[in-house]
């Protein structure tokens, strides 16, 4: 009897001991706000899941961020969530890890590598919600974009988005794009740095900004700002918080928000679930998508949701923002700021 005890004890330990992961996860930097909010969901849905959470931060540098993933294999890591800075400087990562066995989320940037599966909001809709919005607000005029980082496909995905909603306006001659620029690192003030270049070029004569994330926006923002144009149509994405305080001052027009919970908590998720051999294919509301570059990969696109000034209500009554970080130095704005 005991000897039988004792032998389902064991068993019982080595199951959970084989089950027990341990996820790596590399971000690329870790100076962006939403970050944070990013790594608390992961922590979160891997402690519910009994698995160990190790990160490092790349500090924007795609070399720095392989020696990051070595380190990451080395200390055991079963999985990975890689948040890519640069799409093709990754590639001798993947391949490491797949020379381990260890599967590869790629998390919100595309890892062009069908080892790797591709979770992340859709974000060519992305762009089509900054471009809906700012054009119902300039329907005529001359219009900046700026876009993301040029190592990231996401910004190239985002600007066939804003496109597909622009041409019509283009074609018809309502509105001109009378300049773009990538941003390097999608860094503020790098943005800032081409959004003031940009108007002295257009001698001030700009009266939208197509701006492809918040921080981008942020930078366009803090140089209009000073030429004394805040409050023309600006986008951006994210939800940052210093963002929807913008969207209730009127210095922003959307954010369109990617809850960074649900991404969060669903790589955690696929994560996991790879380690204990869930084929990519098989991941939770996968599906098989190819790549501009025609690589076909298991991928999973979350919605995302655009906030205007008509409803910041639904990020405080999510608990993603409390009223107070809205509506600082806001007077007579919008709900819930007035």
């Amino acid at each position: 009897m005991l000897k039988t005890v004792l032998a389902a004890a064991m068993v019982a330990s080595f199951s959970t001991a084989a089950f027990a992961q341990t996820v790596g996860v590399s971000w690329s930097n870790f100076q962006e706000e939403r970050w944070k909010t990013d790594e608390a969901a992961i922590k979160s849905a891997l402690e519910a899941a009994g698995a160990e959470y190790i990160s490092s931060d790349a500090q924007s540098s795609s070399s720095k961020q392989l020696s990051d993933i070595e380190s990451l294999i080395a200390q055991g890591a079963n999985a990975l969530i890689i948040l890519a800075q640069d799409s093709q400087a990754i590639g001798p990562a993947v391949q490491a890890a797949a020379d381990e066995g260890i599967p590869v989320v790629g998390y919100d940037r595309l890892i062009e590598d069908p080892r790797a599966f591709y979770l992340t909001f859709d974000n060519v809709e992305v762009g089509r919600m900054q471009a809906r919005e700012v054009l119902k607000n300039a329907p005529t005029g001359n219009y900046v974009m700026i876009k993301g980082s040029p190592t990231d496909p996401n910004a190239d995905f985002l600007r066939g988005g804003q496109q597909e909603v622009l041409q019509s306006a283009i074609d018809a001659g309502d509105i001109t794009i009378v300049d773009e620029a990538y941003t390097d690192g999608w860094l503020p003030a790098n943005a800032q740095r081409n959004m003031e270049q940009i108007l002295t070029a257009q001698d001030n004569k700009v009266d939208a900004v197509v701006a492809s994330n918040d921080g981008t926006a942020g930078g366009a923002v803090a140089a209009l700002t000073a030429q004394g144009l805040d409050g023309i149509p600006v986008s951006g994405q994210d939800g940052d918080h210093a963002a929807l305080n913008r969207v209730a001052k009127g210095t922003q027009t959307v954010s369109v928000w990617k809850d960074a919970r649900e991404l969060g908590k669903a790589a955690a998720e696929a994560a996991v679930a790879m380690a204990n051999g869930t084929a990519l294919a098989e991941v939770e509301g996968a599906e098989q998508w190819t790549s501009p570059a025609g690589t076909e990969l298991s991928a999973r696109f979350l919605v995302p949701v655009p906030v205007t000034a008509d409803n910041l209500d639904d990020v405080v009554d999510a608990g993603w923002i409390d009223k107070e970080t809205l509506c600082q130095g806001v007077e007579n704005g919008p709900s819930p700021c007035n």
